[in-house]
């Protein structure tokens, strides 16, 4: 253990919303612009002590999880309250995953209730197969008021098909009549209070468990070193199976009493019309989706005046979106985190310098970070080595899982498998991944450096970059681009002269009509690996 909170048990830890509900009952926590509903956080608490009643009723109680298979919607909230009323475990799951996949999670899992949304309940029958499993409710499709739901099955096929959610009742008629609170669960902060997995890139994604403790030092550390407020509003574009989706800013801000806004669908357009219409002051995104919104059509016509600032996180930013965002006068920087840690680990000092905007910045307040080479030993300053993270922010195991377990977090410290550097002014800056790099003629180069420079030629759109075997020089780089197909290896070369060495230079280029993603609309890198890496065409 890195750091230890103690095991005295509390009535508060888990009861976020009853607590939160007594402070600020009259303030909205959550606007769903699917369905056009506001929720006060009295609100927010009732409908959480009446799902708390569910978990009750159908014997979930202290330390059994809850899976669910849906896009973002309230009732993910009302689980995620009601879980801390009872001192269950959250564990929702990603609606993308194929059966298969899912079925992988569930055994890891194991939960005491499975709560599928309406277009996902088939993949979930298949996962969950003939055995009897666990009692399961449905998540029927919402009211459209403001557009396309976006989640909405066939009207002429029965919610729950005719697999294992056949006789499945929905949510709403699974709720008890009696709404009067139940008991709650005597928590420590070093109980679970979600199981998180990761991207999965190079296998079955793994179940992080995230304890109270690491929910609330997150929690602190986002709120202090961001400037969060009360009066924050935020459009939520993460989906709720990713960390993003809560401990980026959702927890953080109803820590504070602030105001989330969901959506079932993240389209450009439609998140460019929240910031204006709910006057949003904070964001965080993934860079594709500050590109997108950058380059719609209503991006010039849309009010971003109340947006205090903007951050990306998920992968590197290219320059040209900083620039358009910076342009309109948005203070855009780059953030850092991974599901294992925070994610919220970096941040911008007061007053820095526009010309650190590549880097994710220095520590917050209550992380400790540290950059070591193979052997483990901290590198000299200026050098490349993995990032390593620590701090009672950080998880401290996979569930269920413990050679995993050891590799990542067995020396006390988080090993983020990044690549980074600490700038002489203190400001951290990743490289990319370790399993990324490619040694070319002797010499290590890192994708990142590549894509960024090759991602200010006019004609390329996004791109990335893949070693593949040469005869002389052992690895080449390729660029997969988006954009141009005209372009060719030639032609990068010729625009990278002077800018990079010319062992950096990309040898062959490949193009795809769309970069393949994976999560929360991140670049799949493994995925462009597998179908580039391995050939020279």
């Amino acid at each position: 253990m890195i750091h230890d909170h103690g095991e005295r048990p509390y009535d508060w830890v888990g009861d976020w919303s009853g607590r939160r509900a007594t402070l600020s009952p009259d303030a909205v926590g959550l606007r769903d612009r699917t369905t056009g509903e506001a929720y006060t956080y009295g609100d927010l608490d009732a409908r959480a002590t009446r799902a708390a009643r569910l978990l009750d009723d159908r014997g979930v109680g202290k330390g059994d999880r809850i899976a669910v298979v849906s896009r973002n919607r309230v009732e993910l909230v009302d689980l995620f309250f009601a879980c801390g009323k009872v001192g269950a475990v959250l564990a929702p799951l990603s609606h993308r995953l194929a059966p298969p996949e899912l079925g992988e999670l569930l055994d890891t899992v194991e939960p005491g209730l499975l709560v599928a949304g309406e277009p996902f309940v088939d993949d979930a029958a298949e996962a969950v197969g003939d055995g009897a499993g666990c009692p399961r409710v449905l998540l029927p499709a919402a009211e459209v008021r403001n557009g396309k739901a976006g989640d909405v099955a066939d009207p002429g096929t029965p919610i729950g098909g005719d697999g294992a959610f056949a006789d499945a009742p929905t949510y709403d008629a699974a709720l008890p009549a009696d709404d009067g609170p139940v008991d709650g669960a005597a928590l420590s902060l070093d109980d679970p209070a979600m199981l998180l997995h990761t991207g999965g890139s190079t296998g079955t994604p793994k179940e992080t468990v995230l304890t109270h403790g690491t929910l609330r030092w997150n929690s602190f550390n986002t709120i202090t070193a961001w400037g969060l407020r009360p009066e924050d509003a935020t459009p939520m574009v993460f989906p709720m199976f990713h960390t993003g989706g809560w401990n980026v800013l959702t927890v953080p801000l109803f820590h504070l009493g602030g105001t989330v806004v969901i959506a079932r669908e993240v389209d450009p357009g439609r998140v460019l019309d929240t910031v204006e219409a709910e006057e949003a002051t904070v964001f965080v995104a993934v860079p594709a989706v500050l590109r997108s919104m950058a380059t719609h059509d209503d991006w010039d016509d849309t009010d971003l005046s109340s947006l205090r600032f903007v951050k990306s996180g998920g992968g590197p930013c290219r320059d040209a979106t900083i620039r358009a965002w910076r342009e309109r006068g948005v203070d855009l920087s780059q953030g850092y985190g991974l599901t294992e840690c925070g994610p919220n680990n970096f941040a911008m000092p007061d007053d820095w310098d526009d010309a650190k905007t590549d880097s994710i910045g220095k520590p917050v307040m209550h992380a400790d970070v540290r950059i070591v080479d193979e052997t483990g030993d901290p590198v000299s300053d200026g050098e490349i080595g993995e990032l390593q993270i620590a701090g009672p922010h950080a998880a401290e195991r996979y569930w269920g899982d413990e050679s995993e377990t050891r590799a990542t977090f067995g020396e006390g410290w988080v090993a983020t498998g990044d690549l980074a550097r600490e700038d002489g002014d203190g400001y951290y800056h990743v490289e990319g991944r370790k399993k990324n790099v490619f040694t070319s003629g002797g010499e290590n180069v890192y994708p990142p450096e590549v894509e960024d420079a090759i991602a200010d030629h006019p004609g390329v759109e996004e791109v990335v970059v893949v070693g593949v075997s040469d005869e002389r020089w052992g690895t080449v780089g390729k660029a997969v681009v988006q954009g141009d197909e005209s372009i060719t290896a030639a032609d990068l070369r010729e625009f990278l002269d002077g800018r990079l060495a010319g062992f950096k230079h990309p040898r062959h280029v490949a193009f795809v009509d769309e970069m393949p993603t994976s999560g929360p609309s991140k670049i799949d890198r493994s995925a462009i690996d597998r179908q580039f890496g391995d050939s020279d065409a």
